[in-house]
């Protein structure tokens, strides 16, 4: 090929026998097109590379009209590192913009001339075509730009990272395992079995209380690497990834395990993101993000406890670690796994479509491994022997278990909702919500005797009136853990109480005589297990005005009574609500299953999640009207709304403050779910290209739907 110069100006490749390729141009206006070239001429004569001289790159550019490949020049200098899957710099529009290459290419179908790469950032191929084509799947489920779901999958490059050699690769060193404990889970012997051999085997597995899960899970690790493959566990938080960190090295070569997540420095979580990359590491543990990690040869991907919030991406497009994962797993055909305590009606419905099958304890093993759970009963009888039971915050079946407990040596763990002192005030007359005057948010008591603070501006009030009567008088809604601690000092004098929630959650606690008081996932564990454990305010989890509130009800209690002794040595749970509540039996007979069933039917039976797939579509009233009449929705689609924007859910990005915010939905059945992402990803890209309408956000079945 041969480089021509016409009166300054580039023009481009000339084949042999004068064929001019067609050619694609990023910069849409004609004097930015010969700027660009005449400086090009003027600093130097650039000679394209011989083979391949394309690159097809994907610009790093959040407009979703822009979610596409442009072709770029490659120089014969930059040809070695040009490579597919590394990261470059291109011009864009007369500024330089972050780059994926994805392919190399002779030919290009684009009419015009090209512009060139402007450079290479790294010959590292961070963009694996595992995590490409996973990224690809998830921008297609979620209705989002591919630059998005990448920003989610890589890290930000550290240079000196980069250049520091990684440790020799060598084989991976496991112990043997014991599947004596997967015993008492029906087919857990016969899943690792399947493990071993390198099958498909799908699971969502149910752990009994007092299992060390952490255990369980790095052994089906260890199995996966003993085979020659890697597997991958995605956990809630940093608590969580530390302690499957310290149970896996136990079973697989240190050097071979790797854990991360977004608490670490950018030069350590890049140090070790490289590792996975270049085969080094066999086990990956991590948070949601780590889902995407370029893990080789994967064999297994493991996900704890999927009913977490954690779990849930607040950036967009809002991917779902559970569901990446579950993807992830069907396109490289390999095992996969959920476990947790409880079960929520999304993996309910993988093993009702036997895409998954159930691992599960027999009722006489739950039994004799379970804690002793009590209620508060309903009957007139119950409630004559305790009148106070139904009023008071601790009624007597709950100090009798806690002094119990603590006669015997044994602390008691008591789990409270919500954090901080009062979270919540009333009017002590008419029982109307304090509320900020300035923002409207909710008022709250940091301290005792501290001033109203509102828990979303911050403003601070030392006196409050109520709205409605003018009352100064104000009552709790709601009580926080420090405020219970307090209550329990008093309650328990002499007896040790302990704090554990917000930014001070405690990992351990000593197997000594005392009251821990914990927020529902900062639950300290103990060796041996807690004598009894206390669930408070039962009805501020049940009675929240939320589409999963039973089944993360039921999450937060199971996850509590599981760190509690079996009931064979003694061990009690009290749940301060109404035994005849479906969500409290399914916590007295131990059975999420059932629960997970019975929540999916009744979803089904209503249209919600996961039954169908549905669209929230948040934004101003005429944007989201306008919006779905662009949109081409498939055919049967059910439009709901529009409502007001739920109580807790986040504005749009990049809407002004006064502006009113409204929701619809989009409901469609699970079949079409892939059709009606794809017509909202083309609709919001006709908006984006127009710049007609304010921002308007597109989530695919939301967490909270309100």
């Amino acid at each position: 090929m041969q480089y021509l110069l016409q009166d300054g100006v580039e023009s481009g490749l000339v084949r042999s026998g004068g064929h001019r390729p067609t050619v694609r141009n990023p910069c849409s206006r004609v004097e930015d097109v010969a700027t660009l070239c005449y400086t090009t001429c003027v600093s130097d004569i650039r000679q394209a590379a011989e083979h391949e001289p394309i690159a097809r790159v994907l610009p790093m550019l959040s407009v979703p009209h822009l979610d596409r490949e442009f072709d770029y020049l490659v120089t014969a200098e930059q040809s070695d590192d040009a490579q597919p899957g590394v990261r470059a710099r291109v011009r864009f529009h007369g500024r330089l913009v972050d780059a994926f290459i994805l392919e190399r290419r002779s030919e290009t179908d684009h009419e015009g001339r090209l512009g060139w790469l402007d450079r290479v950032v790294s010959s590292e191929r961070v963009l694996t075509q595992d995590v490409r084509r996973l990224v690809d799947a998830v921008s297609a489920r979620y209705a989002g730009t591919r630059a998005d779901v990448l920003r989610l999958a890589i890290p930000p490059r550290h240079a000196n990272v980069e250049k520091q050699p990684m440790p020799e690769l060598t084989a991976a060193i496991t112990q043997p395992v014991d599947p004596a404990p997967w015993d008492a889970y029906g087919r857990g012997a016969h899943f690792l079995d399947a493990l071993a051999e390198g099958r498909a085997a799908r699971a969502v597995w149910q752990a009994l209380p007092g299992e060390q899960w952490t255990d369980r899970l790095a052994e089906a690790a260890a199995i996966v690497v003993r085979s020659g493959r890697s597997a991958l566990a995605i956990v809630p938080d940093q608590r969580d990834v530390d302690a499957l960190h310290a149970a896996a090295v136990r079973h697989v070569d240190e050097d071979a395990v790797v854990a991360l997540s977004a608490g670490l420095g950018p030069a350590q979580r890049y140090r070790r993101w490289l590792s996975v990359l270049r085969g080094q590491a066999r086990f990956v543990i991590g948070t949601r993000s780590a889902v995407f990690a370029p893990v080789a040869d994967l064999g297994l991907v493991m996900v704890w406890d999927d009913g977490d919030d954690t779990l849930a991406e607040p950036r967009a497009p809002y991917p779902h670690a559970r569901e990446v994962a579950m993807l992830r797993a069907h396109q490289l055909r390999c095992a996969g796994l959920i476990a947790g305590y409880a079960r929520t009606a999304e993996a309910q419905a993988l093993v009702t479509s036997r895409w998954a099958h159930d691992l599960v304890a027999t009722r006489p093993v739950v039994r004799s491994r379970t804690p002793r759970v009590v209620a508060l009963e309903d009957s007139a009888i119950a409630q004559e022997r305790d009148a106070a039971s139904h009023t008071a915050r601790l009624p007597s079946i709950a100090l009798d278990a806690a002094r119990a407990a603590l006669r015997a040596e044994r602390p008691v763990l008591v789990q409270v909702p919500r954090r901080g002192y009062v979270p919540a005030l009333a009017c002590g007359r008419c029982r109307t919500i304090a509320r900020c005057r300035t923002c409207t948010g909710p008022m709250s008591l940091p301290d005792r005797g501290a001033g109203a603070v509102c828990r979303w501006c911050g403003r601070t009030e030392a006196t409050l009136h109520c709205v409605r009567c003018g009352s100064d008088a104000v009552r709790a809604v709601v009580v926080g853990a420090r405020r219970t601690a307090e209550e329990l000092g008093r309650a328990f004098p002499g007896t040790t109480v302990i704090t554990s929630g917000g930014d001070a959650v405690l990992a351990d606690v000593p197997a000594a005589p005392a009251l821990v008081v914990a927020t529902p996932g900062a639950e300290p564990a103990v060796a041996g297990g807690y004598g009894a454990a206390l669930l408070l305010d039962g009805w501020a989890l049940l009675g929240r005005q939320d589409l999963r509130a039973s089944e993360d009800a039921l999450r937060r209690w199971m996850a509590a009574a599981a760190l509690v002794r079996h009931r064979g040595d003694g061990g009690v749970v009290v749940v301060v609500a109404e035994s005849a509540t479906p969500t409290v039996q399914a916590l007295i007979r131990w059975d999420p299953v059932a629960h997970a069933e019975t929540e999916l039917a009744e979803r089904a039976e209503v249209g919600l999640p996961p039954a169908v797939h549905m669209a929230a579509v948040d934004g101003p009233r005429a944007a989201v009207t306008a919006l779905l009449e662009t949109a081409h929705l498939p055919a049967g689609a059910d439009v709901l709304g529009p409502v007001e924007l739920p109580p807790g859910a986040r504005r749009p990005p990049g809407l002004e403050r006064e502006s009113e915010v409204s929701r619809m939905l989009v409901r469609v059945p699970r079949d079409t779910g892939l059709e009606l992402a794809s017509s909202l990803r083309r609709a919001t890209g006709v908006f984006s290209a127009r710049h007609d309408q304010p921002p308007v956000r597109v989530q695919i079945d939301p967490l909270h739907i309100g």
